[in-house]
């Protein structure tokens, strides 16, 4: 692991408590169930039922494992109890404006919780690295695969 904190936020901290119980109290039982009935129908090295369930189980073995430590390394952070809210930190809801003119609605999260699509990014991404402590109104330059962008802060917002 890296030594960087796993911050995340208490919604993205209850999804990944979420799918550990629903992965250990219910879809590991099932197949438990499923490849021991397998085992007991004979030969293992031609039964497909035995040999998927076995594959399946050491991935979700493996998943329950990388959850374990994400949630055991995972410092929770309220992005509501932030007490500076005029700079842009863990948490923030940000409206940004590239050189451009393009606007554009980002959220800082944990690496654990991101989703491009929604607008949640890292708070460790390029982007995420570069606005972290800025104010409405500062302008921020940012690497980018596609090439060096100038960001303006138009807005910032924390949830209530």
């Amino acid at each position: 692991m890296n030594d960087r904190p796993n911050y995340i936020t208490p919604d993205g901290y209850r999804h990944l408590r979420e799918e550990y119980e629903a992965l250990f109290g219910v879809e590991r039982p099932k197949l438990v169930e499923t490849i021991s009935w397998a085992a007991g129908n004979g030969d293992r090295s031609e039964n497909g039922d035995y040999i998927y369930g076995r594959r399946k189980l050491r991935e979700i073995d493996r998943r329950l494992s990388w959850l374990s430590r994400r949630m055991k390394a995972a410092k929770v952070v309220d992005p509501a109890a932030q007490p500076e809210r005029g700079r842009v930190w863990f948490g923030a809801i940000v409206r940004l404006i590239d050189e451009g003119e393009q606007e554009r609605v980002v959220t800082l999260v944990g690496e654990d919780e991101t989703d491009a699509t929604a607008g949640r990014i890292a708070w460790s991404s390029p982007i995420g690295r570069a606005i972290r402590g800025a104010a409405v109104g500062d302008l921020r330059r940012v690497s980018l695969p596609a090439g060096e962008r100038e960001l303006e802060i138009v807005a910032i917002s924390y949830p209530s």
